[in-house]
């Protein structure tokens, strides 16, 4: 009997790991939840090859560090001043219809630049526009393509969707950079806005093929606007939500502008080439690919507050260690690590957000979440205006310690976040 007894208590946990891991591989066996997963790991890829391409470009042209911050800045600015409307709207509309739309009007936008390119007539200020107008589309993410997700696996899974989605967006990390690196180095600019155009086509063919449907409200305006308040006054009157927000803008303020400095450190500190730039970028998916991984197999309920926290923590402290590091093995290996910090954050931000939501109320609070992280675009400001003054890496390493002060700062707000 006693034997027995062993054997049961221990075969217990094996039995609850192996029902989560059954429970993570099924979420790919379902047709729509694979179609929105593969749009975006799509899309993302896209996105984070023109990121590398354009600043690349940009630096090279006008060797301002200014200018290449403010080229990011310029596809969130649309999520400061949108995204609450945005997720408003999306309740009205049927998602899977505003889905292709969104997707097809990215595939107009890089077909444009490809032809600029390869005519010889792109200017900077044509990224600059067209930087405007993909953070329009970026915008919609949240309140349609992961609100979908939502529908399809249900409340109980969103965190495992959600650990596979980031990972998709991770993994397109990783390959982005470094294909936007080899390409622009090989191909030039022209050759990467050529593969964004493959590849938004063949998001859109998949976007076409979901199933899933939502009832799409009456489109009157004043409900849209009376909707984007409701949702405002929701997430200010829930310490959970409010917090979870505070943490995305210290992150998207403080921590991720740092990105668009990689290809000036890269270039001016390491003396990389324009492929060598692609492949450090790259390092930050790598850990983040390998972070979602983890979370996506042994995450539970009680550690998301703690991986969420702690991810923004961390990646912070990194900040000066690359901005000091000497060899291109350190620096990338950095960015490792950042990657893998910003792998719980950015699971989590989802998940939370979607977790302490009510149903009626997620779009327009996935909306809310879209302004907190177009508010970011004051750090890229902030970083650009810095770097001119300080050189890069003093103006990352001051935006890391005062991102650091401001986590400080606000404690009393952001501890009430948790399952």
């Amino acid at each position: 009997m006693r034997f027995r007894g062993s054997s049961a208590v221990g075969a217990m946990p094996v039995s609850r790991a192996a029902l989560g891991a059954a429970s993570r591989a099924g979420l790919l066996r379902e047709p729509d939840f694979r179609r929105l997963w593969l749009v975006g790991l799509i899309v993302f890829a896209v996105r984070w090859l023109e990121m590398l391409a354009v600043a690349v470009f940009a630096y090279q042209c006008t060797g301002s560090p200014f200018i290449v911050a403010l080229l990011t800045m310029l596809r969130m600015l649309p999520m400061a001043l949108f995204g609450a409307l945005i997720g408003a709207a999306a309740e009205r509309m049927e998602r899977r219809t505003a889905l292709v739309l969104v997707v097809l009007s990215m595939l107009l936008s890089s077909i444009v630049l490809a032809l600029l390119a390869w005519s010889g007539e792109l200017e900077v200020w044509h990224l600059a526009v067209a930087s405007l107008v993909n953070g329009v589309t970026w915008t919609t993410d949240n309140p349609v393509r992961r609100t979908m997700i939502g529908e399809v696996v249900g409340a109980e899974r969103m965190g495992a969707a959600m650990s596979l989605d980031v990972g998709a967006n991770n993994a397109s990390r990783m390959l982005g950079p470094t294909v936007g690196g080899v390409v622009l180095a090989t191909l030039g600019i022209g050759g990467a806005f050529a593969i964004s155009v493959t590849g938004y086509l063949v998001a859109v063919v998949v976007a076409l093929r979901v199933s899933h449907r939502n009832t799409a409200g009456p489109s009157a305006a004043a409900g849209v606007l009376e909707r984007m308040i409701a949702g405002l006054l929701f997430v200010g009157r829930d310490p959970r939500l409010r917090g979870t927000m505070v943490i995305t803008v210290i992150y998207n303020t403080f921590a991720w502008p740092f990105t668009s400095m990689i290809p000036v450190i890269g270039q001016d500190n390491l003396g990389l080439g324009a492929a060598g730039i692609g492949l450090l970028a790259s390092m930050d998916g790598v850990g983040a690919f390998c972070g979602a991984l983890a979370i996506a197999l042994l995450a539970k309920p009680p550690h998301f507050a703690h991986l969420y926290i702690g991810g923004v923590t961390i990646y912070l402290l990194m900040l000066p260690v690359f901005a000091l590091a000497p060899y291109p093995l350190l620096a990338g290996s950095v960015l490792l690590a950042t990657g893998l910090a910003n792998a719980g954050f950015s699971i989590m931000q989802a998940t939370l957000v979607y977790l302490a939501a009510p149903p009626e109320m997620r779009s327009r609070v996935y909306g809310v979440l879209s302004v907190c992280i177009g508010i970011g675009m004051i750090g890229f400001l902030h970083l650009g205006w810095l770097a001119g003054a300080l050189g890069a890496p003093w103006a990352i390493i001051t935006i890391g310690a005062e991102g650091l002060v401001a986590l400080l700062l606000t404690r009393h707000w952001w501890r009430a976040v948790g399952p």
